[in-house]
């Protein structure tokens, strides 16, 4: 119960910030080049330092619980890399959609837009859905990974708004805003989660926003900031790595 209380705090803050992040880079200061760069920066160390390990953990969970009902060959033990894969080169996909439908008649174009929409919304979904075993593995990795979606959101949304600016408004903002929170309730109606379905799920939304990553916040040199970049970089890593020395008791 405590997991889910906590994974239900997370999701009202992405929720506000997912609804505000139109305005969040015009905040005084805040210029789009530096918020960009710095997300990115915090993007790439979370994947990197607790993503990608965790992966690996969970191909060992998924390993185990297949041990009994089937043997285990090459295929199956990178079954999670291969979920991982699919998800990176399903966005990957989209995105390639998405640069097509401009040239496009509008009925086409919209319809891309709902896919893209939909895809989108999923991808929410998972977010929050997964949210209560991350609180059960660390509230700081937990609060690391929401800090990191939350100026994603930004990021995604202008990238929604850069291809399907005739469609995607305030409706298409509150539907992502809504998978957000159909994500906590689904969890929370069906616990207990199942382990191994969301090891599943957390490895194909690490190759989604692994893409995500390198498409929106990893931009051309003209527009980033490589000290903001190092920045969240920095950062992010040094709380990992101070967490990590702390768990273990080496501190």
């Amino acid at each position: 119960m405590g997991s889910i209380l906590g994974a239900l705090v997370i999701t009202l803050l992405l929720m506000i910030s997912h609804y505000l992040s139109p305005l969040i880079g015009r905040l005084p200061g805040a210029s789009e080049r530096k918020v960009t760069s710095f997300a990115g920066g915090v993007a790439v160390a979370y994947v990197f330092l607790h993503m990608l390990p965790g992966l690996v953990e969970g191909n060992q969970a998924i390993g185990q619980a297949l041990r009994d009902v089937a043997r285990l060959t090459p295929l199956l033990d990178l079954a999670i890399f291969i979920l991982a894969l699919a998800g990176f080169t399903l966005y990957y996909g989209l995105e390639l959609l998405a640069q097509r439908a401009a040239g496009r008649e509008p009925r086409a174009a919209l319809r891309v837009y709902y896919l893209h929409l939909g895809m989108y919304g999923l991808y929410n979904f998972l977010i929050t859905y997964t949210m209560p075993l991350r609180v059960q593995t660390g509230v700081f990795y937990a609060a690391i990974f929401s800090a990191a979606m939350a100026l994603h959101f930004i990021l995604s949304d202008r990238g929604l708004n850069r291809h399907f600016r005739a469609h995607f408004d305030l409706g298409g903002r509150l539907t992502l805003v809504g998978a957000l929170l159909a994500g906590w309730v689904v969890t929370a109606l069906t616990e207990p989660i199942n382990v191994l379905l969301v090891s599943l799920m957390i490895a194909f939304l690490a190759g989604s926003i692994l893409y995500n990553v390198f498409k929106e916040e990893l931009p051309s040199g003209r527009s980033s900031s490589y000290p903001w970049f190092c920045l969240g970089l920095g950062l992010t890593a040094g709380l990992l790595a101070l967490e990590a020395v702390l768990v273990s008791g080496w501190g």
